[in-house]
């Protein structure tokens, strides 16, 4: 078994090659183990800890290789808060991709249960988060929660399908520079408020690849160029006073998907008009 990694010195997360115990998930996510609901919740709630739903999961065959819980101000909130747990399945993972089933919940009423689809690239440790909204589930804190949530999850596998067709389809679809370009610079407009200020980096920046397997023309590529030096950042920008500054990791779970999701429907946009 291969160590775990953590995401940033203060960073509440935790990645492995191979499934994470439970032991492994409370210590750096002890909101998924919460015993009740936060104060806050009314009577009406019906609280179903997120290590439950977890449990079952792992007797259908899904597997945690990925957590995180969010920070939070008030510390009566910490062991509630929202908190992401990326599954797989043993029928969903191949020798570069894993497709992933991403778990969202809080105890505190921040979420209900909502269930994503994802894909993990093995090349670059980098998660995925897809933006079809008709693949999401959403759970809320009533009725037979831990049924529901196990339904869901497999309405989520069913539509990988889907997905690998948008890949392929981006796969066949080839950008030149200029295209390229425009796809880079609206990117930049997801993360960035670019209404008084310049972006920190260019669009020129998110295209360089990491990796000699991302260095390729079509749209698939020019996405996962652009999608993990958003995310992941470490790139040498400047800052709106003009001084040198390395760009930031997207490390909140709400800002993560969200920038996730708008990338991917930016990549089918351009596919649509391109096809």
């Amino acid at each position: 078994m291969l160590l775990a990694s953590r995401f940033g010195a203060r960073s509440s997360a935790l990645r492995s090659d191979a499934p994470l115990s439970d032991d492994q998930i409370h210590r750096v996510a002890p909101a998924i183990f919460a015993e009740a609901a936060h104060g806050s919740r009314s009577a009406r709630y019906s609280y179903i800890p997120t290590g439950s739903v977890l449990h079952r999961l792992r007797e259908e065959g899904f597997e945690p290789f990925f957590v995180c819980q969010s920070r939070v101000r008030r510390p009566d909130r910490h062991d509630f808060t929202k908190h992401m747990i990326r599954l797989r399945h043993a029928s969903q993972i191949n020798g570069t991709e894993a497709n992933e089933i991403i778990l969202l919940n809080s105890h505190d009423g921040t979420s209900s249960y909502q269930m994503l689809a994802g894909l993990f690239r093995f090349v670059c440790q980098n998660g995925l988060v897809f933006g079809d909204p008709v693949a999401d589930v959403r759970v809320p804190h009533k009725g037979d929660v831990v049924g529901r949530v196990i339904e869901g999850a497999y309405s989520v596998l069913d539509s990988f399908d889907r997905v690998a067709q948008s890949r392929d389809a981006m796969r066949d679809v080839a950008l030149d520079q200029r295209e390229a370009e425009v796809f880079a610079s609206a990117a930049l407009e997801l993360k960035y408020d670019l209404t008084d200020h310049p972006a920190p980096v260019t669009a020129l920046q998110l295209l360089q690849p990491r990796r000699w397997d991302d260095d390729q023309a079509d749209l698939w590529s020019t996405f996962n160029r652009v999608q993990e030096h958003l995310v992941k950042g470490g790139l040498d920008g400047r800052s709106v006073h003009g001084r040198r500054q390395t760009t930031r990791p997207v490390h909140g779970i709400d800002q993560n998907v969200r920038l996730n999701r708008a990338l991917w429907l930016l990549a089918e946009r351009m596919h649509q008009l391109k096809t």
